[in-house]
């Protein structure tokens, strides 16, 4: 059993940042980044391999989201610039122990995560 645990949601004006951090309890093979506004799907945004540091992004997000990983402290982090009100949502952290097949498609679904964090909240005013 993986425990994630994230932080650095808030309340953030347009146009400015937020690093959003995941702090994982054991090493799976990916971990992805999901999030969820009110009455909508949960979106996929960005995932990175443990090993070798492979990202993937949501189209809608390339430019601005980065997502990176210490292995050192077992943390991936969620750097958001340039924020915009329809960012505002819930964020997810998830952890998935799929080979790399099943990662490369289907990193953008839910089932290849198998475990998820409680969620922070990130709210951009206008």
């Amino acid at each position: 059993q993986v425990q994630l645990v994230e932080s650095g949601g808030g309340l953030v004006q347009a146009g400015g940042s937020l690093r959003l951090s995941c702090t994982a309890s054991g090493r799976t093979y990916a971990m992805g980044w999901f999030r969820q506004a009110p009455g909508k799907e949960r979106d996929f945004v960005a995932a990175i391999t443990w090993i070798g540091g492979y990202t993937y992004y949501a189209d809608s997000v390339k430019g601005r989201f980065t997502i990176f990983r210490d292995i050192s402290k077992n943390t991936v982090y969620l750097q958001i610039n340039s924020l915009k009100p329809e960012d505002t949502a819930v964020y997810y952290c998830a952890a998935g122990n799929v080979n790399s097949n099943f990662l490369n498609r289907n990193f953008g679904s839910p089932i290849a995560y198998g475990y998820w964090g409680q969620g922070t909240q990130v709210t951009v005013s206008s």
